[in-house]
């Protein structure tokens, strides 16, 4: 023991952890920022649920009906991106650009109303919830989430995006609180969003003719994604459970 003093060295007995292995934990936020944080949270739901809610007030349907003249397309837009903020169903929306439209025009026009739309919800999901949701995203699943979307930002929005059975507006706030770059968010929802865009625009252009074509086609391709999805999402939580 005395040897052990002198000379300066440790027992073979006890065991030193490397400050390597050592994960420094997160600060925890100040209280005031905390604060700050969750009010504009709160203030992103009251955003939404105004949203929602004012559909109760208004028919967009009928506002692009009532819609002429050179501002008919412009309101269709704003009328199309404000749904996808209310949370309407983009099928029905590319359905209606569809018989309002055609086919030539829906199908840009309800292209370009996706990408609005989202720029949308990423700004105010951005600005307003990521700083209070940041902290609490927990668990592997939402952790392996996150770091995709963080460092493989376009491949894996336009997999969500290509992904019939995804949720519009879910995948808009999903990018928005994790680290995903604008650019490439905008680009790969443009991109990811055509597909089943043009084939409910198609459906809805050529609905007056059950029997055509068009519409055959386009419904065969709608019932195609819907199986797909359906498929996925079976498959998906059969791996869970096991």
């Amino acid at each position: 023991m005395a040897n052990t003093a002198a000379t300066g060295t440790t027992p073979a007995a006890s065991t030193v952890t490397p400050a390597a292995d050592v994960t420094p934990a997160e600060p925890a936020p100040h209280p005031r920022a905390h604060r700050h944080a969750l009010l504009r949270l709160g203030l992103l739901a009251a955003v939404l649920a105004a949203a929602a809610a004012s559909l109760l007030l208004w028919d967009p349907t009928a506002v692009l009906a009532a819609a002429t003249g050179p501002w008919r397309m412009p309101i269709a837009l704003a009328a199309y991106a404000f749904g996808t903020v209310a949370f309407l169903p983009r099928p029905a929306l590319n359905a209606g650009m569809g018989l309002l439209f055609g086919s030539l025009w829906g199908v840009p026009l309800a292209v370009a109303g996706s990408a609005l739309g989202a720029i949308v919800a990423f700004t105010l999901g951005r600005s307003l919830g990521r700083d209070a949701l940041r902290p609490l995203v927990r668990g592997k699943v939402l952790i392996e989430i996150d770091r995709r979307l963080s460092e493989q930002g376009f491949r894996s929005v336009l997999l969500v995006r290509l992904f019939p059975g995804a949720p519009f507006q879910a995948g808009n706030f999903a990018c928005a609180f994790s680290g995903v770059r604008f650019w490439p968010y905008l680009a790969a929802t443009v991109l990811g969003v055509v597909p089943t865009t043009a084939a409910y625009v198609i459906a809805g252009a050529s609905a007056s003719s059950p029997g055509s074509p068009a519409f055959l086609i386009s419904a065969s391709v709608i019932a195609a994604m819907c199986v797909f999805s359906a498929v996925s999402l079976w498959r998906a939580r059969s791996r869970r459970t096991t």
